[in-house]
């Protein structure tokens, strides 16, 4: 195997970064098309710039932050984070006591591991399911979570969603939703409300996914959660900075619905044209995906990698070859491995499908060149 641990998903993402850094020096940005649906971003203007100073900013932008998270979000307040796992760690410490259950209920396994990692920390016990008719909720359960779109933008099915939701209330347990994508995903691709006019108790979601905002999180709720998580946030220095909470209003002021519709459309025709070269690439809802078994079904040559190992491999044959920015290349350790190639951001709206798809077959054949030999691909990997 190429990718063994956590030590070696850090060590492998310190090396596309490099890469990217490489080609934007080299090439400049417009070498590059990201296609994570991650790509965030920072819109500032040079006169809120100059007001971020360490107390002076929130002072200035918290406030509207308010309104304009509640606008996107629901809720009756608002908590702005460094991360959305930030967030999910605050909640599971503020909510959740030693030897307590947290029952977590998804479209597909697995769950982002900030969620199992939270509930260690605090000695909870944790379990987790995709198939609602064996959700439950056991006694003396704390806390009740639901993700609304899955890393691999697998959404929820609303009816269940609602189902969990009365489970959990009738039982005086409070919902958690990690609404990561969801909350655009959900509500503007498959018209679900907002979590928080579900009824759920707190929400969260990721400010750079499928919106030009930063890396970090956003938190919805009732105002007495948000109250009572904040303390946690504040204890740990969990929250966002000045920056961030700027830069999370103007990318929520510029989400732009009609791009992830777009991308709905758009998305038929990549993979009409994949299907053509390839038996195994999916549609999400935003663009196509090839997951780490369905790449390792395409490859008919006999090797020793990993099926993770393979769509690590693919992911920066991508990247160094052609610029494009899939998600395993420059993940957290922990990530799901699938690459998808999301329509959706900035970089998409532009690229000609019949080129993209050009690349990625001709990514995929230098793929089938590498596989029998481990070091070689080590070396792409790490770039030893």
């Amino acid at each position: 195997m190429i990718i063994n641990n956590s030590l070696d998903e850090v060590k492998k993402r310190e090396n596309a970064l490099s890469i990217i850094k490489e080609i934007v020096e080299d090439s400049g940005r417009n070498s590059l098309f990201d296609l994570t649906g991650l790509s965030g971003g920072f819109i500032a203007s040079p006169s809120e710039i100059s007001l971020l100073e360490t107390y002076v900013g929130p002072a200035i932008f918290e406030e509207e932050l308010q309104e304009v998270g509640r606008q996107h979000m629901g809720g009756e307040k608002i908590l702005p984070l460094n991360r959305t796992s930030s967030g999910i760690l605050a909640t599971i410490l503020a909510l959740v006591s030693k030897d307590s259950n947290v029952v977590h209920y998804l479209a597909q396994l697995p769950a982002h591991p900030s969620i199992p990692r939270s509930c260690k920390l605090v000695g909870a016990n944790y379990s987790e399911t995709d198939v609602f008719k064996e959700f439950s909720i056991p006694e003396n359960t704390s806390l009740v979570i639901v993700t609304g779109s899955t890393m691999d933008h697998k959404v929820i099915d609303e009816d269940e969603f609602r189902q969990v939701i009365d489970m959990a209330h009738e039982k005086g347990i409070p919902v958690m939703v990690d609404d990561a994508s969801g909350a655009r995903l959900r509500t503007v691709v498959f018209n679900q409300p907002k979590a928080c006019d579900l009824g759920v108790d707190i929400a969260i979601t990721s400010t750079d996914k499928l919106m030009p905002g930063p890396r970090g999180g956003l938190m919805a709720g009732s105002e007495d959660l948000i109250d009572k998580i904040k303390i946690k946030v504040n204890q740990f220095g969990l929250e966002a900075q000045p920056p961030l909470v700027l830069a999370m209003l103007n990318g929520i002021k510029s989400f732009n619905e009609e791009n992830l519709i777009n991308s709905f459309s758009r998305k038929e025709d990549l993979i009409e044209l994949l299907n053509s070269k390839f038996d195994n690439f999916k549609t999400t809802p935003t663009g196509v995906m090839i997951t780490p078994e369905g790449l390792a079904n395409e490859i008919n040559l006999n090797h020793n990698l990993s099926e993770n190992d393979l769509a690590f491999v693919f992911s920066f044959i991508l990247l160094k070859e052609y610029g494009i920015i899939t998600i395993p290349a420059v993940s957290m350790p922990g990530a799901s491995a699938t690459i998808r190639f999301d329509l959706s951001t900035n970089d998409a709206f532009n690229m000609d499908l019949n080129d993209l798809c050009k690349k990625i077959e001709s990514s995929f054949n230098k793929l089938q060149e590498v596989v029998i030999n481990e070091d070689k691909c080590r070396e792409i990997v790490f770039s030893f």
